[in-house]
């Protein structure tokens, strides 16, 4: 029982820990101040954001669409989802991020890639904010197994 106590109280640390690093290393409009500045991600905002701006293409549940391993006709991948299911948890929260604000095309050229996964940019429309808001919903979504690994994975990639 305290052995398991312990781990969960590391969890909620490192998560904790990769959010705050992400809030102070955030590029953009409100990204500044943040040192002086509390953040605590807004959850509920995310969510209504998501419906909004994300659910037409990765489903109202983050399913995302069918077949989204495989390039339609276009050469794009279709939608993933950002559920347990899909590979969003697998990604660090700068990518999540850039990839958000930028847009894939953009982002991937970025890294060097040149490939254009269909994924628009939303930095005209969603401040830096809202856009750490909806991620902070889609990861309040996942098995807890999987946030900490996708902290993990994030604090790893900011040092």
């Amino acid at each position: 029982m305290m052995r398991r106590l312990a781990f969960s109280l590391l969890a909620l640390l490192v998560l904790v820990a990769a959010v705050a690093l992400i809030w102070l290393f955030a590029s953009g409009d409100e990204a500044g101040n943040r040192a002086s500045v509390s953040y605590i991600p807004d959850v509920e905002q995310g969510q209504t954001l998501y419906a909004t701006y994300c659910a037409a293409c990765h489903g109202t549940n983050l399913e995302g669409q069918a077949g989204w391993r495989s390039p339609g006709p276009d050469g794009r991948l279709p939608a993933p989802p950002h559920d347990e299911n899909g590979h969003t948890w697998h990604h660090g929260d700068q990518l999540l991020f850039d990839y958000t604000k930028l847009g894939g095309k953009a982002e991937m050229a970025k890294r060097g890639v040149e490939f254009d996964s269909g994924m628009p940019a939303f930095g005209d429309q969603l401040t830096d904010t809202e856009i750490n808001n909806v991620l902070a919903y889609i990861k309040s979504t996942w098995p807890e197994r999987l946030q900490i690994m996708q902290a993990e994975r994030s604090a790893a990639e900011a040092e």
